[in-house]
């Protein structure tokens, strides 16, 4: 049988954050906290970014890898259409993924704020269809695993920031 032209794969990625869900649900929702640590990256040109946070609206990211890359100098675009944003709580959207103009993903991804005693845990649902048999299953999940640590990364610089701001007891 040929390869399909359609790959499906879903994967689950759990990770806890020491800041309470409003404070995880911030960095998806400020376009300079997000672009921090969804969007700018080493060796990456940035040609676009916008991000219209709310149900129905959307985002969009354009960039170029550098001359490092196997795909030097070639613009991608990551677009996201908001389908469910509860404050605190749940954001759900749907996106596609080009390389010039051929789309070779799209995805419905969705995370999960749940409160903890420690902060928050998230869980992200990422449900993909990939349009041409390569390893892109493989290199989303890494890609997702990256994204949330640098979220984590963040969110505990904001919060060394806060607590460096906090006056000291004596």
């Amino acid at each position: 049988m040929p390869d399909p032209t359609i790959v499906h794969h879903t994967f689950v990625i759990e990770q806890s954050y020491p800041v309470p869900p409003e404070r995880v649900f911030a960095a998806f929702a400020d376009p300079s906290t997000k672009r921090r640590w969804f969007v700018d990256g080493p060796d990456k040109k940035i040609d676009h970014f916008s991000l219209d946070f709310r149900t129905g609206g959307k985002e969009l990211v354009r960039y170029r890898h550098g001359q490092g890359s196997p795909f030097a100098g070639i613009q991608f675009t990551n677009a996201i259409d908001y389908q469910v944003i509860v404050p605190g709580e749940r954001i759900v959207f749907a996106n596609t993924m080009a390389m010039g103009e051929h789309i070779f993903s799209a995805a419905l991804v969705s995370f999960e704020l749940l409160p903890t005693q420690a902060g928050t845990d998230l869980i992200c649902t990422h449900q993909g269809a990939f349009f041409e048999p390569t390893d892109g299953p493989q290199i989303r999940e890494m890609g997702w695993r990256t994204l949330l640590d640098r979220l984590a990364g963040q969110l505990a610089e904001q919060l060394a920031g806060q607590s460096a701001a906090e006056p000291q007891q004596g």
